[in-house]
């Protein structure tokens, strides 16, 4: 049975959910879902999921549009969500599930923080991966450890760029990050045409927009970000299996804990709870919509939704941690980059 099959199997229970929770009041007014990257990347695919769907089952049923807003890894969205969206349940968010590392990194620029917006729910958990193209002589990932290998990436505060960073600085992997590209498509591009060697992907977007290449081998797979291998990757390590000592595993699974959050829609703080609740209601229900089991299904994304309130409390815990993860990811990392 497809994920999709077995939600619609639970549409009862999660139309009786949205019921109890659907507030009395309307509001008409166009929601737009700010997407934290450009187009064609994994959250793009989802924000754009979302806004073709929930508008049916939020007060008043209006018009829902998704709208790009990249920069800083999500950062530029997020803090506009922050502080400058309206807090009426018309601007919702989308982007890296980093943006509570960035956040207990103490990155520059950061001006929210991640625990207080008020999460409506998880459409699916995320996988990336670093691949290499088939001519380059790395692929896989201990050959990476052996030598350079040149790897597209977007913004420097990215978890695509992050990622491979933090395999660097702690198992002494070899990859020279090239930032600056403007988006996934755009470093997949970079490596067809031989600029680059890699790239670190979601899963998600080469299976659905590259197929052709994993059919065809044009792509090596090295890793997966994740804390076990997915049930589609199941011949790929993880990053946690190239860690060789307990701290080097700490400090890795702080970095791939993200996949956890994944392709999450947040909004404003300072939201009404009545408005958070009419979200969460549109989002639950959205969930057993057909429309939205038939497009999963026609597309092949990966679906295991996860409701707001879950998102909102591994958040919330995880900020009670910051000030010790801060001291041990900096302590960490000095190490390993001052190592032999």
């Amino acid at each position: 049975m497809s994920s999709a099959a077995r939600t619609l199997s639970l549409a009862p229970a999660l139309l009786a959910l949205a019921a109890l929770l659907s507030p009395a009041a309307a509001d008409e007014k166009p929601v737009a879902i700010y997407v934290g990257s450009g187009p064609g990347g994994g959250y793009d695919l989802y924000g754009r999921l979302v806004a073709r769907h929930i508008g049916r089952h939020l007060p008043g049923a209006p018009a829902v549009a998704a709208q790009n807003m990249p920069g800083a890894g999500s950062i530029t969205m997020a803090n506009y969500i922050y502080t400058v969206a309206p807090k009426d349940g018309t601007a919702l968010g989308i982007g890296s599930p980093s943006l509570s590392l960035l956040e207990a990194l103490g990155t520059q620029g950061v001006r929210f923080e991640t625990a207080k917006f008020n999460w409506i729910g998880r459409v699916a958990s995320i996988t990336n991966v670093t691949v290499s193209w088939r001519t380059s002589p790395v692929k896989t990932l201990e050959e990476a450890r052996a030598r350079k290998m040149l790897l597209g990436a977007i913004s420097p505060n990215s978890p695509l760029t992050q990622l491979p960073k933090a395999l660097n600085n702690v198992v002494k992997t070899q990859f020279e990050i090239i930032p600056g590209y403007a988006d996934s498509n755009a470093t997949l591009l970079a490596m067809e045409r031989g600029e680059v060697e890699g790239s670190t992907v979601s899963w998600d977007m080469l299976r659905n927009q590259k197929a052709d290449w994993l059919r065809d081998r044009k792509v090596n797979l090295l890793v997966q970000y994740t804390l076990e291998r997915s049930r589609d990757l199941p011949d790929v390590p993880t990053a946690l299996e190239a860690a060789r000592t307990p701290e080097e595993r700490q400090i890795i699974s702080i970095y791939v804990s993200g996949a956890d959050v994944g392709y999450a829609i947040f909004a404003p703080p300072g939201t009404s709870d009545s408005r958070v609740a009419a979200l969460r209601n549109g989002f639950v229900a959205m969930l057993a919509d057909e429309k939205l089991l038939a497009d999963v299904d026609k597309t092949g994304i990966a679906f295991d939704p996860v409701p707001g309130e879950k998102i909102q409390a591994i958040l919330a815990a995880e900020a009670k941690t910051y000030p010790e993860v801060r001291g041990r990811l900096k302590a960490l990392t000095e190490a390993t980059e001052a190592g032999p």
